[in-house]
């Protein structure tokens, strides 16, 4: 089984983000960069299934040269191969021409299973996984609790507002996990240190055969940023006899009830 995992470094979340105030894009230069947290989920499931049934994790990133620390991470937790795009006319790509450059990436290694986290916490579109499954032409299943492989289709868990959907899908698949569909390993010492000697391939735009990436072809633009307005403060109401009236107009008046 060939397995692909979609990773991504980010501005750590645990340290306050910065935008750019002319850009406003997301500070990266200059701050501390991790492994989305997210993408561990990914990855884990990713080991897990190749452990099963045998086979390969790829990781797949896209991002400037420094997103190679988020690779061998996801290396050193137990991955085989990696691969990192990189190129300058990346910058300011939107959510569409992520999974574009991702898909091609994806194609050119081939794949049985596309592992991906349901949306980056520093982006938090939620739309590139289904829209790699759209353009490699695959099925998606999205929002997994867990997944299991029988030998000729993937079991998914599917979370839904409403409860959990049991989904079967035949392989290939794009399938994105939630946090919390399985307990993340840490890297072990053998692992960093083998990091480094696995095979890591990076391509550029060219090498994809792609062209009218980035910001300038992005279908949508930042044009303003607004800080949230304070939370006004809340209304106190005292128990004079029409209390329970008077909290009951108010939810009506919200549209609560």
């Amino acid at each position: 089984m060939k397995v692909v995992v979609c990773v991504k470094q980010i501005p750590d979340p645990n340290t306050p983000g910065q935008l750019d105030p002319s850009t406003h894009y997301l500070k990266r230069d200059g701050v501390e960069v991790v492994l989305d947290p997210g993408d561990e989920f990914g990855v884990e499931a990713g080991l897990q299934l190749v452990e099963k049934h045998g086979g390969e994790v790829t990781v797949v990133s896209m991002g400037p040269e420094r997103g190679l620390d988020a690779v061998r991470k996801a290396l050193a937790m137990g991955a085989h191969k990696g691969v990192l795009i990189t190129d300058d006319q990346l910058r300011g790509s939107d959510a569409l021409t992520t999974a574009r450059v991702l898909a091609a990436a994806i194609g050119r290694e081939g794949f049985d299973v596309v592992i991906a986290a349901t949306e980056s916490t520093d982006g938090y579109t939620g739309v590139v996984p289904q829209a790699i499954a759209e353009l490699l032409d695959v099925p998606a299943v999205t929002f997994a609790t867990s997944l299991e492989y029988d030998g000729s289709l993937l079991h998914v868990r599917r979370q839904t507002e409403a409860g959990h959907d049991l989904v079967e899908a035949p392989l290939p698949a794009v399938v994105s996990v939630t946090a919390g569909v399985n307990e993340p390993r840490y890297p072990s010492l053998k692992g960093i240190m083998g990091a480094k000697t696995k095979p890591m391939d990076r391509f550029n735009l060219v090498d994809l055969g792609l062209e009218g990436a980035g910001a300038a072809s992005a279908g949508e633009t930042i044009v303003a940023v607004a800080a949230a307005p304070q939370r006004a403060a809340g209304e106190i109401v005292k128990d004079e006899g029409d209390a329970a009236k008077r909290i009951a107009d108010f939810l009506a008046a919200k549209k609560v009830i």
